[in-house]
């Protein structure tokens, strides 16, 4: 091959295939060993004459050099400051190696800047949606302030009041999804990978972006149709401070969406447990909570209660996924739920329990929780159990609309029993299939369908599972 031969294709590789396909290429054309050393570097696969090399070149200042051995040349190149292309042939080596080395080394040295730059803008693209999904957890821990500080930085700034949307996607596609996302709301939304489910978008939009019917939704319709491979689940317009509960609205509507033929749905009006609750469940509540709210660690690295707190909140959100959102291990989590079950003396494996606290730390907000931590000892004496706020006129109101639909005409047969059935075994498939005679599929199938009656996700957390336990217990108190 002539050198221009040699230069067009030193010049075809670094395009094609890189910093790798063209050293591979050079050290089969050349023999030897062929590599790129860096001087500072204290360890690495470089043959000693390299490193050596290399470090003149720096001390000397000059561009290239040949280092003769006793059976081998060491032929070097500069590339930037720091690093160079060094070629450690036998003797005699091939004539026309100089030449090629040279032509190769300012290439060589373009590629691999573009392959630094790329490898950090990676690093930057992993660092702000990690900082996104912090700013997600703050909001959903109810930490307003500290969020918006952070959101400011990065832009858009949160919008609140706003809609949250919850975007399921082929997995590989979430860039792609969030590009269109962004173009759809001209860059207004503030939009995170969900940290627990690798599918899931979330997408927090001010409400102009979803104005419409109340079955319909602008944008909803509009990622659809930009993906239709997409589903699209979409919460009531809330503010900031009600993420949480926006968050649950949405992935309910999600489970909607994924058997409709429009592929996106919005939350279905219904009365809120937190709403109908307040008023008799407030002082109950807090009692419950406020030896969890008064925990000192024993240690500075245990979990505060706090910390405490958001863990019971994310497991009973996503269960053993929690570990995904909160970035600790599984055993730190069932660490962590044992000692929550001490403080508050509840049995977290049974759904009465993981029910009763789902409620508590609903009708307690950050203030709340304090208020609660400060009063903790008074309410103790004079608080209600639970039964006591299940009794609450206000309460049976909402548990026979809540489940009005399990009885109406378009309820499959046997949809009240199937969720007695599903409840009293803690939510638990295999159980209640047993004691309702049916294979697991076919339970699994029931409890889907009556998903799309109620339009509330009950087989994938967050599950309103907790909801129609209480409303049952209601109506059973109140019967």
């Amino acid at each position: 091959m002539s050198r221009s031969d040699d230069i067009l294709k030193v010049h075809r590789l670094a395009h094609a295939g890189g910093s790798a396909a063209l050293l591979e290429w050079l050290t089969s054309h050349l023999g030897g060993w062929v590599g790129v050393v860096d001087a500072r570097a204290e360890h690495g696969p470089a043959p000693e004459a390299a490193v050596r090399g290399a470090a003149e070149l720096g001390a000397r200042g000059v561009r290239s050099a040949v280092l003769h051995g006793a059976h081998s040349a060491t032929l070097l190149f500069a590339l930037d400051g720091r690093r160079a292309l060094a070629a450690v042939l036998e003797q005699p080596h091939h004539p026309d190696a100089p030449a090629l080395l040279a032509d190769a080394a300012v290439p060589l040295d373009l590629v691999l800047r573009a392959e630094e730059a790329g490898r950090r803008e990676e690093r930057v693209r992993r660092a702000e949606a990690q900082v996104r999904e912090a700013v997600l957890h703050l909001l959903m821990n109810g930490r307003l302030s500290t969020a918006h500080q952070i959101s400011v930085t990065l832009g858009p700034a949160l919008p609140d009041p706003m809609r949250m949307y919850v975007v399921e996607c082929p997995i590989g596609r979430r860039a792609e999804v969030m590009r269109l996302c962004r173009e759809l709301t001209d860059g207004r939304a503030w939009i995170v990978r969900c940290p627990v489910y690798v599918r899931h978008l979330i997408v927090l939009a001010p409400p102009a972006s979803a104005t419409g019917p109340a079955t319909g939704d602008p944008l909803a319709e509009a990622l659809v149709e930009g993906a239709p491979d997409c589903a699209v689940g979409v919460s009531g317009e809330m503010g900031l401070s009600e993420a949480p509960t926006a968050y649950t609205q949405a992935f309910h509507a999600l489970a909607v969406a994924r058997g409709s033929d429009d592929r996106h749905a919005r939350f279905g009006p219904g009365p809120e447990l937190a709403l109908a609750a307040h008023g008799a469940g407030a002082g109950w509540a807090e009692a419950l909570l406020a030896p969890l709210h008064t925990y000192a660690p024993r240690r500075p690295q245990d979990p505060g209660g706090q910390e405490l707190r958001a863990t019971a909140h994310a497991w009973l959100n996503f269960t053993s996924h929690a570990t995904r959102l909160l970035k600790i291990h599984r055993n730190t989590l069932a660490a962590r739920l044992r000692l929550i079950e001490a403080l508050l003396g509840l049995n977290l494996a049974r759904l009465a329990d993981q029910s009763a606290l789902s409620l508590a730390l609903r009708l307690t907000s950050g203030a709340g929780a304090r208020a609660g931590a400060e009063s903790g000892g008074a309410l103790g004496a004079a608080a209600p159990d639970l039964d006591d706020v299940l009794r609450d006129p206000r309460l049976t109101d909402w548990a026979r609309t809540h489940l009005s639909g399990l009885s109406g005409p378009d309820a499959p047969p046997g949809a009240r029993a199937t969720v007695r059935a599903w409840l009293a075994h803690d939510a638990q498939l295999v159980p209640a299939a047993a004691a309702l005679g049916v294979s697991v599929p076919g339970a699994r199938k029931r409890l889907a369908r009556i998903e799309a009656l109620l339009e509330r996700s009950l087989l994938q957390s967050p599950s309103a599972r907790y909801d129609l336990w209480l409303a049952h217990r209601a109506e059973e108190l109140a019967g």
